[in-house]
């Protein structure tokens, strides 16, 4: 499933860098796409998307709306 979040404090690479690593910890085989400049997380995975977002916040992001 494709699953697009806004995460409203995305600033740089080393954030997008971040997320990504995070997200692969929990699935190695995510697809993820993070857009520095629209703020927007993509990923593609077998995981659930609250086990996302959750990873997400881990990190230290703001998911919105969650």
């Amino acid at each position: 499933m494709a699953l697009k979040l806004k995460v409203s404090n995305i600033t740089c690479e080393k954030c997008a860098d971040t997320i990504t690593e995070s997200i692969h910890v929990m699935e190695p085989d995510a697809k993820v796409n993070v857009d520095v400049n629209d703020k927007t997380v993509t990923v593609e995975s077998a995981a659930s998307e609250e086990s996302i977002k959750q990873v997400i916040v881990a990190a230290g992001y703001t998911v919105e709306g969650y």
